[in-house]
């Protein structure tokens, strides 16, 4: 029987940079024209807003945000190493990176070998990082070899196939050189004292930004554009019907599996309701309630239309590994919530017990 342990994580992109340029999603968003200009005004703001934006455009607040995201990061990568997994499972999304107008499936697996990354010379520009300054002032140069479990990769795309859960695979990358920036974050984050990453890990790219992944090339727009928007991505009960699929399949294998939700939560630049100044803080709550009290049937009760009116498209990562602890009967071993006004998106942290 295999042994699972749980996890989630953030790959918020601005974490990269410099604490002075962290604020930049929300900086790019007040020259937007189309919002108006007492909505972008500081004092129209909460006060807890205004005190991290303050006078430096956020640089201070930048520092505290960083510490309580590599805290958690170093948590998570601390119970990873201690479980010692034969493979690691990183379910996360491609924002228009290696899947683009030829094909957009809804779930893939990436039964690759092992995979030169190198992050700076492989940045997209849907990460927010091609040509700029990063914190570690690494060169193009710098990389890492990702070790793969093609050999696990297939036998779980057989499973799932076999109990009538379809996933597309592939063999090597289609559009981009290495990994997506959801992956390659996730391993950049999870090594950001640079100590090394040498657990097995396999990328299951989700569709989760659906009617904006190619129409938006998965990214940020200014709110006047006119969208002639994509299909919609799977439901979200449809992604917990994934997660425990993989589950299953895994049980009874032989192997020791780390399954890894990355992924920020509400996207501030995709929250209408907030003219995408800050993120939908109340539903983000909301549901991290929910899943601190293991309630499932509210994350499956959710529909596809409340995520993307909360700006949670990401967070359909956090559905899929939702799925899998409940059908694995996972106990919460471990979280944190962190919020904030200007940075984007508040990010979670999670450890599930293994069994």
């Amino acid at each position: 029987m295999a042994e699972i342990l749980g996890l989630g994580i953030t790959h918020y992109p601005p974490l990269c940079l410099p604490d002075a340029q962290m604020s930049g999603i929300l900086r790019w968003t007040l020259d937007d024209p189309a919002i108006p200009p007492e909505e972008k005004d500081p004092r129209a703001w909460s006060e807890a807003m205004r005190a991290e934006w303050s006078d430096d455009f956020g640089t201070r607040a930048a520092r505290l945000h960083r510490e309580a995201l590599v805290a958690g990061l170093d948590h998570v990568r601390s119970r990873l190493d201690e479980f010692k997994p034969d493979v690691v499972i990183i379910w996360g999304d491609d924002q228009y990176e290696n899947f683009h107008e030829d094909v957009i499936p809804p779930f893939a697996i990436c039964a690759y070998d092992d995979v030169e990354v190198r992050p700076w010379a492989h940045a997209s520009a849907a990460s927010a990082m091609k040509g700029r300054d990063n914190v570690w002032n690494e060169e193009a140069s710098f990389g890492y070899r990702l070790r793969g479990r093609p050999d696990v990769a297939r036998q779980l795309v057989a499973s799932l196939i076999e109990s009538e859960f379809d996933v597309a695979y592939a063999y090597k990358p289609l559009h981009h050189a290495s990994v997506a920036h959801s992956f390659m974050n996730s391993i950049l984050y999870l090594d950001y004292h640079r100590r090394g990453y040498e657990h097995p890990t396999i990328c299951f790219p989700l569709n989760c930004y659906g009617r904006r992944v190619v129409s938006c090339r998965g990214f940020m727009t200014r709110m006047n554009r006119q969208v002639d928007f994509d299909p919609p991505s799977p439901s979200p009960k449809r992604f917990m019907d994934l997660g425990a699929a993989t589950a299953r399949a895994l049980r009874d294998s032989p192997f020791r599996v780390a399954l890894l939700a990355s992924s920020s939560w509400s996207h501030a630049f995709l929250v209408d309701s907030t003219w995408r100044l800050r993120p939908d803080t109340e539903r983000d709550r909301s549901l991290y309630a929910a899943m601190i009290d293991a309630d499932y049937g509210h994350w499956r009760s959710t529909s596809l239309k409340e995520v993307e009116d909360a700006g949670q498209q990401e967070v359909l990562n956090w559905w899929t590994l939702l799925g899998a602890m409940e059908a694995l009967g996972a106990k919460l071993e471990w979280s944190q919530f962190v919020e904030t006004h200007i940075f984007n998106s508040n990010k979670v942290f999670a450890i599930f017990e293994s069994r």
